[in-house]
């Protein structure tokens, strides 16, 4: 049966096992958030998010690839229909908290792509895996399909925004904002890059050292801030 043709409760019951899936991933993930923290007495996670894909973005999805937008066909071929988001702070942490969930036994790893060592063409970044996670049901158990992304807090906010003008621009949009996206993209890479430095090197250097390097790099990526507040900070440190 079509999915436009189901009545809710159909709709509801095909649904339960991926939401029941969402509840057991994101149970998994507040255990490793309190791990993490015990071990390293700081929080990686800034924050999670899930979601179950609508029924009628799981039609068109199945449209968009000529294929006819049933049940049975969303449970083969789409694998992001129960999705969970992990925003960490720091690149770093991303694939500390994928290893950690790649040993989680009964989880079965499908598919990882990494985004952020290949970005998408459009200048997007994240780490996704695709897992299936048995899920117990009246009728038996049953592995279920979840993606997982991790990314950083400026990751996400890039991706947020690209998708909400892409989304307001639909079917596509003018080169120009397409390529200032990009140079976006970029941009936010060095500063997360700089940011895990950063991290890095206050836990490692004096106080009293770190700024000057920092404060020289930073003003590279705003070459308009070099006669602001940055400079006159520097001052009066000297």
């Amino acid at each position: 049966m079509l999915i436009e043709n189901m009545s809710n409760h159909d709709l509801r019951l095909a649904m339960l096992p991926y939401s029941s899936a969402l509840k057991v991933v994101n149970m998994y993930v507040e255990t490793i958030e309190e791990e993490l923290f015990a071990n390293r007495r700081s929080n990686p996670i800034e924050h999670v998010k899930v979601r179950l894909k609508r029924p009628s973005s799981i039609a068109r999805k199945l449209e968009k690839r000529g294929l006819e937008a049933t049940v049975d066909n969303a449970v083969k071929y789409i694998d992001d229909i129960a999705g969970v988001r992990i925003v960490c702070l720091f690149q770093d942490d991303i694939y500390v908290i994928a290893n950690v969930i790649k040993s989680l036994p009964n989880i079965r790893i499908v598919r990882i792509k990494d985004y952020i060592k290949e970005p998408k063409d459009n200048g997007y970044r994240s780490y996704h895996m695709h897992i299936e996670i048995p899920v117990r049901m009246l009728d038996g158990e049953q592995f279920v399909k979840v993606e997982i992304q991790i990314r950083t807090v400026a990751m996400d906010f890039w991706a947020s925004v690209e998708h909400k003008i892409r989304y307001k621009k639909e079917p596509e949009i003018p080169d120009k904002i397409s390529a200032d996206l990009i140079k976006c993209a970029n941009l936010i890479e060095k500063i997360d890059s700089k940011m895990q430095k950063l991290n890095k090197k206050i836990m490692e250097l004096e106080a009293d050292e770190a700024p000057e390097e920092i404060h020289s790099d930073i003003t590279s990526y705003f070459p308009e801030e070099k006669e602001s507040g940055f400079e006159d900070i520097k001052k009066k440190k000297r």
